[in-house]
């Protein structure tokens, strides 16, 4: 696909937007008539009295259209408003073109709930709802889940102190990697992986015991500890327990509101696994089926049986767990509206505390971005969705946290649901960025949140294991930011 720009620097809105309808194509930006192709989009500003001239033509195999409008504004706005015009150009041509009308609007951003509260901090609830639907085009249906879930996290951000902090430990391990997968994971089936694993947690337990001593140092208090992947329930048992005990002995729990431990996949829950985490007062876990339906598990690379996903939840529950999280994802490669159904109807039956749905995101190093599999279109990812709320919240379930991803099908959304009180509140510190989440092991990255702007600087960790080893010293160096940040 080309991507014309004449007369503005709008391209990163527009190359976003025209993804959300062609999430599998190459689009190429260029800024002259140079190349073909049979789907094209041509964007031009132009200087006008008073502001800009904005046209949009389309030309998507062999269909064509265009629009255009004028731009009346200050100089301070100016280039803003024509940015949102041509967005809005290129959403009413592309939508009608393809038979595809995202129901969020042209707002492509990570955090709609996020944006949601400013904006009701700034215009008040019904500005900022306005705003949503007639100048970013959200349907009705998404500006009230934004608007959900903007009150429940507000709650939460509440119990946000200055001072405060949460722990995120990276466990970038898995039994297998998933096909939609994007993260950094290593397969522990490969002899490389597993042969890391050990000095990889040496290093991660020294890491957290450094990471302790200068939270301490800066009186600095634990809200929340998580630990993600990657698979955290590939460990084992005595592995497991050594970290649990690193966290205990390097930092002062006595605050801390939530303890996650993001199992991961159901073939890795063991008696013995959820016997370590109930005696380390671990009270938070996550066991994600993905789907309830086999043939898909066999599609994705997930290595086990439906009948493993509910026994492991079963078995979790015997142990006592305060809260229970299972992942669901809509769209997954050959997956039928019914097919999801019917794991959302799983889900709940299980009656688990939380239940994520996630929207299938074709991510450019995920195996199935590669092979070109085919996956659910964005009208039926927007009805699996509709399925999932009207379920969910006919079953006792509200939104409480969201987040979007880039080159998610339909540019839909993912959603945290929860029975009442069961918020994981590590989930909106971590996406609301409302205090700052330290981050230990591979590809971790330490967010410092100001408490008093919105200015958030980042540690990175190196991404692999192998780097991580290899180049720890250059980690414990980084991790004296923290310092600089708070002492500044």
């Amino acid at each position: 696909m080309i991507l014309r720009i004449f007369g503005h620097d709008f391209h990163y809105e527009c190359e976003n937007l025209c993804r959300v309808y062609f999430p599998n194509e190459k689009i190429n930006i260029v800024y002259d008539e140079s190349g073909e192709d049979s789907r094209t989009v041509v964007t031009r500003c132009a200087p006008i009295d008073g502001g800009n001239l904005i046209s949009v033509e389309a030309d998507i195999d062999g269909v064509s259209r265009s629009a255009q409008a004028e731009v009346k504004a200050g100089e301070n706005e100016l280039r803003d408003k024509s940015e949102l015009k041509t967005a809005q150009l290129i959403f009413a041509l592309l939508s009608e073109i393809t038979g595809y009308t995202p129901p969020w609007g042209v707002l492509t951003g990570v955090r709609p709930s996020k944006l949601m509260l400013r904006l009701i901090d700034q215009m008040g609830a019904e500005g900022a709802r306005r705003y949503f639907t007639e100048d970013l085009l959200v349907s009705e249906e998404k500006t009230n889940l934004a608007q959900t879930v903007a009150a429940a996290e507000e709650k939460i951000i509440a119990l946000s102190e200055r001072n405060s902090f949460s722990l995120y430990v990276a466990i970038p391990f898995c039994p297998t990697r998933c096909s939609y997968c994007s993260f950094v994971s290593h397969s522990i089936a490969n002899s490389n992986a597993k042969k890391l694993l050990p000095e990889y947690l040496d290093k991660l337990a020294e890491e957290i015991r450094i990471t302790g001593e200068i939270a301490s140092e800066l009186g600095l208090k634990l809200e929340s500890v998580y630990f993600g992947g990657g698979t955290p329930g590939v460990l084992e048992a005595p592995q497991l327990d050594r970290l649990l005990y690193a966290v205990e002995n390097s930092f002062d729990l006595s605050t801390v509101r939530e303890y996650t431990v993001e199992i991961g996949r159901p073939d890795t829950v063991t008696p013995e696994k959820l016997r370590i985490l109930r005696l380390h007062n671990v009270g938070r876990i996550s066991i994600n089926p993905q789907t309830f339906n086999q043939k898909t598990l066999d599609l994705i690379g997930r290595n086990h049986k439906v009948e493993q996903a509910v026994k492991a939840y079963q078995l979790a529950k015997a142990y006592g767990f305060e809260s229970i999280n299972m992942d669901l994802i809509a769209g997954l490669p050959e997956e039928t509206l019914e097919d999801f159904k019917a794991s959302v109807d799983t889900a709940i039956s299980l009656s688990p505390e939380n239940i994520t749905v996630h929207t299938l995101a074709l991510k450019r190093s995920s195996e199935l971005n590669a092979s070109g599999a085919g996956v659910s279109g964005g009208n039926t990812a927007k009805q699996m969705l509709e399925y999932a709320s009207k379920r969910l919240y006919g079953s006792k379930y509200e939104p409480y946290y969201m987040y979007r991803q880039s080159k998610c099908v339909g540019n839909l959304e993912n959603v945290g649901w929860c029975k009442s009180g069961k918020d994981c509140l590590y989930n909106v510190f971590m996406m609301e960025e409302c205090h700052t989440v330290i981050a230990v092991g591979a590809g971790a990255v330490t967010k410092l949140c100001d408490p008093d702007s919105t200015n958030v600087e980042r540690i990175f960790n190196f991404k692999y294991p192998y780097e991580y080893i290899s180049g720890f010293d250059k980690i414990t160096e980084r991790k004296n930011g923290i310092k600089s940040f708070y002492l500044s």
